[in-house]
């Protein structure tokens, strides 16, 4: 039994934030030159985590935000590539760095540790998290109504625990969880989009059950979808978070 719980930790330090690699390496291939990523910041210093924005391929000013969170021990380099496998060419990608060095990842990244008793982690991320995420319409000119928060693994649980709270047009969570959040019901709620693989050995497919139930029960429009896949973004995960991006935005 120690076994096992000490192969699973070390699963998830190693791949908290991992995605297919072959899936990766595709996705960079087909990269376009007009979607190049940046490094940037926005809004005052209190409000600046650093992110890489992938502006729309068309050239315009976008018509809608895709923010894009990363998991545990992860960074934002490994999910920008993502941005034109999706195919919404007239939106705006942005994916934050979480604030907090990985304790064991080399250039890894966290929302808060997730071995740590102490919950100020999550209370100083949410925070700046919400901050910057009420900034973001004053810099790109795109409202929080036409902006989708995303996340994979305890980005997804980030963007259900900040999203329900501010007027976005989606939340999407990816392999994710759900903090203890109190008073939902009576909210009014975005739709949300909860993917889970049924192999997940990282977070339980329990923990992705018990979202979905917790929020259709609270009011909310929730899509729920299983694959036969383990702690990753696959084709298929991609493809359906296109069409619910499309339903909820169009």
């Amino acid at each position: 039994m120690k076994t096992h719980q000490f192969n699973r930790r070390q699963f998830l330090l190693l791949t908290g934030a991992t995605v297919s690699m072959t899936l990766l390496k595709a996705c960079t291939e087909n990269s376009t030159s007009a979607q190049n990523p940046t490094d940037s910041d926005l809004g005052d210093k209190y409000l600046s985590l650093k992110f890489i924005s992938v502006p729309p391929a068309t050239g315009q000013t976008p018509t809608a935000l895709i923010v894009c969170l990363h998991g545990f021990g992860g960074r934002s380099q490994e999910l920008a590539p993502f941005a034109p496998v999706l195919n919404l060419p007239e939106y705006q990608f942005l994916f934050p760095d979480a604030p907090y060095p990985h304790p064991s990842v080399s250039g890894g990244r966290m929302w808060y540790n997730l071995q740590s008793q102490d919950d100020q982690g999550v209370i100083s991320s949410r925070q700046q998290l919400t901050d910057w995420l009420k900034s973001l319409e004053a810099n790109t000119g795109v409202p929080l109504s036409r902006t989708i928060l995303s996340g994979f693994s305890q980005g997804g649980a980030m963007t259900l625990d900040v999203g329900l709270t501010l007027p976005l047009a989606g939340l999407v969570s990816l392999s994710g969880y759900m903090h203890p959040i109190p008073n939902l019901s009576g909210k009014s709620l975005p739709p949300v989009l909860i993917v889970h693989g049924t192999k997940d050995q990282v977070v339980s497919l329990a923990a992705a059950q018990r979202a979905r139930d917790r929020l259709t029960a609270a009011g909310a429009a929730v899509k729920y979808q299983e694959y036969n896949i383990g702690h990753e973004i696959s084709p298929e995960v991609l493809a359906l978070m296109r069409s619910f991006i499309v339903d909820v935005l169009q």
